[in-house]
């Protein structure tokens, strides 16, 4: 999707902010829930085309969210820090556990645009035939396709929760004329929602989205002011490989300083400054074995 040119006189690094008008509702007919879900999708569309937003840093954020929903679906009690830790932490030879390869797969179906190919490499346990007749399994309107694909991977793959959402967020991005998928539909679904069938899992994706696509526009302005920040802090930065790691930083929802591309002490000293400048957060609380984030 091709972004808007900024207007230089204006502040690249806002966005706009949600429309009043796009929130929930607690009485709804079919027809509400539709606009609200299509007025909460158009705003997330421009935010997405804003020139300063830190596209893949985004896209991680909202994979984080969704594993952690399809974790929970599968009765498992990992969370957020937990996920991160899994695969973050790991070492050469590593595996990173039941939990940790959802968030893998949700990790590899974001970071390329839309395809059979980059489907298979998140999913590789499923053939790219049968990925390919999963993501035209739905017709009509955008919620209305990822609604069925959806319901159609759960009748193939009953306890695929993570596979029918990867699908069905792959599903509604072709749809929308997005190139990369966006992580939506797991973190505003009930594990009830998933047994639904016809209109009723539609229903429930439109709310869904309505509430996770307005958390979305959110996280985007909040990224597109750390980003900037972040950016605007870089020429201080003395390192060799400094801006290897910034980079890094913008697009990697977690790293740990041994990522970065500096020796050990050169890492974990520019992660200090960056913390103080407000650049990154520390993720983790800890002392050791630190995450950083922006």
């Amino acid at each position: 999707m091709k972004a808007n040119r900024p207007d230089p006189d204006k502040d690249t690094a806002t966005l706009p902010p949600v429309a009043r008008c796009v929130t929930p509702a607690r009485a709804e007919t079919p027809e509400d829930v539709a606009f609200l879900s299509g007025a909460a999708l158009a705003q997330l569309h421009v935010a997405l085309g804003h020139a300063d937003l830190p596209h893949a840093l985004l896209r991680e954020r909202l994979a984080l969210g969704a594993a952690e929903a399809c974790v929970a679906f599968a009765g498992r009690s990992e969370r957020g820090p937990d996920l991160r830790d899994a695969v973050h932490l790991m070492r050469p030879g590593d595996l990173p556990g039941p939990a940790g390869e959802t968030y893998v797969a949700w990790r590899r179906a974001v970071e390329r645009p839309v395809s059979v190919a980059a489907l298979h490499r998140a999913l590789p346990e499923q053939s790219g035939a049968a990925i390919a007749a999963w993501l035209d399994a739905g017709q009509g309107a955008p919620i209305r396709r990822a609604a069925q694909t959806l319901e159609t991977v759960l009748e193939s793959v009953p306890r695929g929760e993570a596979t029918a959402l990867i699908l069905a967020d792959a599903a509604l991005a072709r749809a929308l004329g997005w190139g990369h998928a966006v992580p939506l539909l797991a973190a505003g679904l009930k594990r009830a929602d998933l047994r639904k069938t016809g209109a009723e899992i539609r229903t429930a994706c439109h709310r869904a989205v309505t509430v996770t696509a307005i958390d979305a526009v959110r996280k985007a302005a909040d990224l597109t002011r750390r980003a900037a920040h972040l950016r605007a802090v870089a020429p201080k930065l003395r390192a060799k490989g400094a801006g290897a790691a910034v980079n890094l930083f913008l697009t990697r929802d977690a790293v740990a300083a041994a990522a970065l591309p500096l020796p050990d002490r050169a890492a974990r000293r520019l992660c200090d400054r960056l913390v103080d400048l407000g650049a990154i957060r520390e993720l983790t609380g800890r002392e050791t074995f630190r995450l950083y984030g922006v």
